[in-house]
């Protein structure tokens, strides 16, 4: 089940052609469950990375596996 999305991830999103929708809806996706990951939880500017996606950002390569410790976290 798709999460709702908040009136300004809408916006940001209804601003591309539809045909860049998806790729949005990968990034934002994405850039929350890092941001999450690295913070607790992400702030997301969705006009940003709208425009990045307009600027012609697309995932490029298949991710490479992060074992590196959150900031802060210790060993032990």
């Amino acid at each position: 089940m798709e999460a709702q999305r908040t009136r300004k991830e809408e916006e940001a999103r209804n601003s591309l052609p539809d045909d860049l929708r998806p790729i949005f809806d990968d990034f934002v996706a994405d850039y929350k469950f890092h941001g999450t990951k690295r913070h607790g939880k992400p702030y997301v500017s969705y006009i940003v990375l709208a425009d990045m996606v307009r600027a012609g950002w697309r995932l490029a390569a298949e991710p490479i596996r992060d074992d590196s410790q959150k900031i802060g976290e210790s060993d032990g």
